[in-house]
């Protein structure tokens, strides 16, 4: 039974959810059709049945099947934004911070919900709205990198800009290929080694106004 049902089954019949209960759970449903069959494949019949209401209400929400995955990006771009953003600050030790990063991104991919396929994978990357926030996160997630890179270094923002493109890049795309491949690494050993690349490659630039890294 999934937590839907389960909600359902242990609520009153004739009762309501309140208005943001009832977004909350419209989402939930919204995200396990959108991951398992994709964008253009779901319907909101589909998310409709699965959230165990009628159509009418579906839309008294959403206006529209655009309308209800702008939202779910909405809500998951921003939390790898807060994830990568709080494991910058968690520490003061930059090559900790390396690590609290590579980390951010291993367990956002490694979400049980599957919402990273809607943010780094998604079937709709044309849509100027999608595009929109596929880039915002990336752009955001390698802001807060470069905060750390340029009040740390003696590098230009732009040249701070290009290494935490780079580190956020990396972090993504290996954390992604970590999951494909059945997590065949353990993930704590995968992070590891991922934040050691990284790590030997940042340390080489000095830290501002010091000869040692």
């Amino acid at each position: 039974m999934t937590a839907i049902e389960q909600t359902e089954a242990a609520r009153p019949r004739g009762t309501r959810l309140p208005r943001r209960a009832r977004r909350n759970q419209l989402l939930g449903a919204a995200q396990e059709v959108f991951v398992a069959q994709g964008y253009h494949a779901a319907a909101m019949d589909d998310i409709a049945e699965r959230a165990g209401v009628s159509k009418p209400v579906l839309y008294q929400h959403f206006p529209g099947k655009l309308d209800l995955y702008l939202a779910l990006l909405d809500q998951h771009c921003e939390a790898l934004i807060q994830a990568v953003r709080g494991a910058l600050e968690s520490t003061t030790d930059n090559k900790q911070r390396v690590r609290a990063t590579m980390d951010a991104y291993f367990a956002y991919v490694e979400d049980e919900g599957g919402a990273f396929r809607l943010v780094f994978e998604s079937d709709l990357t044309n849509e100027p709205a999608v595009r929109e926030r596929v880039d915002k996160v990336s752009n955001e997630c390698a802001e807060a990198i470069c905060d750390v890179i340029a009040e740390d270094t003696g590098l230009s923002r732009a040249e701070s800009m290009l290494l935490a493109s780079g580190l956020g890049g990396l972090a993504q795309v290996v954390a992604r290929s970590w999951l494909h491949s059945d997590r065949s690494v353990p993930r704590e050993q995968a992070v590891q080694l991922l934040a050691s690349l990284a790590w030997r490659g940042i340390a080489g630039f000095p830290l501002h106004g010091s000869e040692h890294h």
